[in-house]
């Protein structure tokens, strides 16, 4: 078990890569996300509600398992933060540029209150700040389609 806890939270090792590996673990996240757009969103949704329990659950025991607090190695949070950023974007390539960039920005600023779920206990505190960030990138994104379709037109 000690072994599957640490491929899902590190996202198979990814995690583990020595410089940025929230950041990789988005870009290697997104592929996966890319190919959902296209399906029903309730679809999307299941996974991405998955991908936060599966997470919620092996990040908590992944940082039991290494006596640290939110490890930067556990990346399950990044790929859950980036699918929650494409989740019911348009299937445009940049779209999903901007949900990784937006996405990475509101997880690193931590804006409120991003910066106080990770006060949360284990595995909730990890995967929850990041689901946020997701959601505020997700936001963003919508407004700026509603925007472009809507205002400036």
């Amino acid at each position: 078990m000690k072994q599957i806890n640490f491929l899902i939270a590190t996202f198979f090792g990814i995690g583990k890569l020595p410089m940025a590996p929230g950041t990789w673990a988005s870009l290697a996240a997104a592929p996966f996300f890319w190919f959902l757009i296209e399906k029903p969103l309730w679809q999307f949704g299941l996974i991405l509600i998955a991908v936060y329990f599966v997470g919620v659950y092996t990040s908590g025991q992944y940082e039991k398992q290494i006596g640290e607090k939110d490890p930067s190695s556990a990346v399950i949070d990044e790929v859950l933060g980036v699918g929650v950023a494409m989740f019911n974007i348009p299937g445009q390539w940049y779209y999903a540029v901007m949900a990784v960039v937006l996405f990475r920005l509101f997880d690193i600023w931590k804006p409120y209150p991003i910066h106080r779920l990770e006060k949360l206990p284990a595995g909730w505190g990890i995967m929850t700040d990041d689901l946020l960030a997701g959601v505020y990138a997700n936001v963003w994104i919508q407004v700026g389609v509603y925007v472009v379709n809507n205002v400036l037109k």
